[in-house]
Order: C-alpha cells, then sequence, then structure tokens
C-alpha cells in the first residue's frame, strides 16, 4: 500500500472516530438539554405553584383584613347607637316632671328602710323635695347627682346608691346582650 491510501485510510478511519464522537457528543447534548429543560420545567412549575399559594395567602390576608376592619366599623357604630340609647334614657328619667319623680323617690325611700332605718337622702340640685316629702331623716343637695337618691345612715358607714345613672347602669350591664340582640337582631 502505498503512502497516499494509508494516510487516506487513517483519514477515512479518522473521520469514522470523529463522526462517532461527534454523533456520541451530539446524542449527550441531546440528552443534557432536555433533561435541563425538564428540570427547568419542573422548577418553573414549583415556583409558579409557590407564587400562586403566594398570592392566594396575600389574598386571603387581605380579605381578612378588611373584614376585621368592616366589623371593627359595625361594632364602633353599634357601640354608638347603645351609647346614644344609654345617654337617653337617662336623660329621660333625670328629666320627669316633679311628681313623678317623687314617686320614683317614695318606692327607693321604702326600699332603702329596709337596710337603714332612718336614712339621710341626696339628691340633685335641681329636685327640690324636703325631707318630710320623701320620708327620711334629712335632705342634703349634691351637685355630683343628676338624678335619684344617694342614702347614708347617721353614722355614714351606710350608703345606698339609687342614682338613676347606677341603677340603669346596673340593668344596662345585665342586659346589654338582649337589648343588643333587640337593637341589631
Amino acid at each position: 500500500m502505498a503512502l497516499g491510501d494509508i494516510e487516506s485510510e487513517i483519514n477515512k478511519s479518522a473521520g469514522d472516530i470523529i463522526a462517532t464522537i461527534r454523533a456520541d457528543a451530539d446524542a449527550e447534548i441531546a440528552n443534557i438539554i432536555a433533561d435541563t429543560d425538564s428540570k427547568i420545567a419542573s422548577m418553573k412549575e414549583k415556583e409558579e405553584k409557590k407564587l400562586k399559594n403566594v398570592i392566594e395567602r396575600l389574598r386571603r390576608q387581605e380579605l381578612s383584613s378588611i373584614e376585621l376592619e368592616n366589623k371593627k366599623i359595625v361594632l364602633s357604630k353599634k357601640n354608638e347607637v347603645l351609647t346614644k340609647v344609654f345617654s337617653e334614657i337617662l336623660t329621660s328619667f333625670e328629666s320627669l316632671p316633679a311628681n313623678k319623680k317623687l314617686k320614683h323617690y317614695k318606692q327607693m325611700v321604702s326600699i332603702s328602710k329596709r337596710v337603714i332605718d332612718n336614712p339621710r337622702a341626696y339628691l340633685a340640685e335641681i329636685d327640690k323635695f324636703s325631707a318630710e316629702d320623701l320620708g327620711v331623716s334629712s335632705v342634703v343637695t349634691d351637685s355630683k347627682i343628676t338624678g335619684g337618691i344617694i342614702f347614708e345612715n347617721e353614722d355614714r358607714t351606710i350608703q345606698i346608691d339609687m342614682q338613676y345613672k347606677t341603677i340603669i347602669q346596673m340593668l344596662w350591664d345585665r342586659e346589654i346582650k338582649n337589648l343588643s340582640d333587640i337593637l341589631f337582631g
């Protein structure tokens, strides 16, 4: 064989080897690209799922926040209404005509005498009832009282608070749930 033939055969053999290596490399590159594309798609899917979950959680948090704020507003308005109702009830009792107040006050005296034999009565400055009118030992006016009576024994060790605001507050505290149900359903 001539040198040219040997060279040609070596080149052909080298070409076949290069073609095989190139084909193997191309196949390996294709496998790597396919594996990478698969991993990227999987990572993208996981990230999209995470993003979707984060968006959904933020949406729920925002809705919860809005609902909480709405509840605060409603409770505030309900409280305003209840406070106004309390104030109106108290004002209606404090502004009763003298004859109706006297009737209430005599009932209060009767109740207080179960605890204090001959009580002293503290009244609002606008109430012009005498000790004789009420059936008590004495009457003292007090600027802090707006309606109703505070009873006290002679040695000032026992007091019975029957001011309208005290009685209404006690009833209010006991019946607030029922009142709220009536007003707001």
